[in-house]
């Protein structure tokens, strides 16, 4: 906490926060987070396994744990810390030395609550199982600090669902960071849904580690809040390891999000698919780094990144920067970044099918952001994000 609060917020100057500017946060105070009443309606549609948290606390009464299957350890983190669990505490004991990394030093101080969740070797779930984090208004603001450990033992594969949502308007500060631990072999879906509050501001960080043939299937829906910053890093530590991740940002209004990925191919054979999609409308700003290296060794390697954006007015704006840093002989690696607006070609043939104008922007705006989902190698799971996706476009932010 010294270290966070000698540091500062990191400002301008700083090469991974330039493009998202925190001084009006830094104007404002935030309390300690408490317990507010949620109507069981807004989970409701969340099936079980659920696992739910209010204003970054454990809700017993909104969670459903009942059919949860055998080799399967979901449980809130506090429970885990409070039974000496070797692997929660050394979570909770890591610090963080990168000079920016401002936020997850404040996590490293202030988080006493999350999720673990552990896979026992060779276990298969079938389940999706569901992680939700609601924000629920209250008398001040308040900011919630919660560090998660994902674990999947060899040969073992899950799917996850994470929701961050609202239950009414709040201005909250939501700190998240979470541990993915993959054994040999394992193999992990995992979807995010990010629907926050218009008024919220989220913090996310993501550090995953896979050992040899392990496989990380992930896609990021960005929708909502003012401001949000995920940062996903993705060490690929074992021979044939794999990451395919791919995201949406979709910021109008004035919306603000930022995404910065960082992929470390450190062992043979490795892979990483990274297909990412931006929109930005009305005064929003979404921001995007796709960080690739290929350390020496890590012969094979297979890495490709692509981050396509649509610029739909005139006063919004999209920063993209793809980087990708080689240090071994032989690889395949390829990156690109476009920022455009919508083909008009495609457009005219749409209409000359007799479909109006609005509606046919419309079918294109939706099929350019559904491309990503299909790294999930899950039709039904993509289809139900890509209904968020159309839903969330049906109900753009106006101003």
């Amino acid at each position: 906490l010294a270290a966070a609060l000698a540091a500062g917020l990191p400002g301008p100057r700083s090469e991974s926060w330039k493009y998202t500017s925190l001084r009006a946060l830094a104007a404002r105070g935030f309390a300690a987070p408490v317990a507010a009443p949620v109507d069981a309606a807004v989970v409701a549609a969340i099936p079980s396994p659920r696992l739910v948290f209010v204003n970054g606390g454990f809700d017993a009464a909104l969670s459903s744990l009942a059919d949860l299957p055998a080799g399967v350890e979901l449980r809130p983190m506090s429970q885990a810390l409070a039974g000496d669990d070797p692997r929660a505490v050394a979570v909770f004991g890591r610090v963080f030395d990168e000079a920016d990394a401002l936020f997850a030093k404040f996590n490293a101080a202030l988080a006493i609550e999350g999720v673990l969740l552990r896979v026992a070797e060779g276990v298969h779930v079938e389940a999706a199982l569901n992680l939700v984090f609601v924000g629920a208004p209250g008398a001040t603001d308040a900011a919630a600090h919660l560090r998660h450990l994902v674990e999947l033992r060899a040969g073992a594969s899950a799917t996850v669902v994470e929701h961050h949502l609202g239950a009414g308007a709040h201005r909250h500060l939501a700190n998240h960071v979470a541990h993915v631990h993959l054994a040999r072999d394992a193999r992990l879906v995992h979807a995010r849904v990010q629907a926050e509050d218009t008024g919220a501001s989220l913090f996310a960080r993501t550090d995953a580690v896979l050992a040899a043939g392990a496989e990380y299937r992930r896609a990021d829906l960005e929708l909502g809040a003012a401001l949000s910053r995920h940062e996903l890093n993705v060490d690929l530590q074992g021979t044939g390891a794999a990451v395919l991740a791919g995201g949406v940002l979709l910021a109008d209004g004035r919306r603000h999000l930022d995404t910065r990925l960082g992929i470390r191919h450190q062992a043979r054979d490795t892979r990483c698919e990274l297909p990412w999609r931006g929109l930005a409308d009305q005064r929003g700003r979404a921001v995007f780094h796709g960080g690739i290296e290929i350390q020496a060794g890590a012969d094979g390697s297979d890495a490709n990144l692509s981050n396509k954006n649509l610029l739909l007015s005139d006063a919004a704006e999209i920063d993209s920067q793809p980087v990708l840093v080689i240090h071994a002989d032989e690889v395949k690696a390829a990156h690109g970044a476009t920022v455009g607006r919508l083909d008009e070609t495609a457009l005219f043939y749409l209409r000359s099918r007799g479909i109006p104008e609005a509606k046919a922007r419309a079918l294109l705006v939706q099929a350019f952001l559904r491309e990503p989902l299909a790294v999930l190698g899950d039709a039904s799971l993509a289809e139900a994000l890509g209904e968020r996706i159309t839903a969330r476009l049906d109900a753009k932010d106006p101003s």
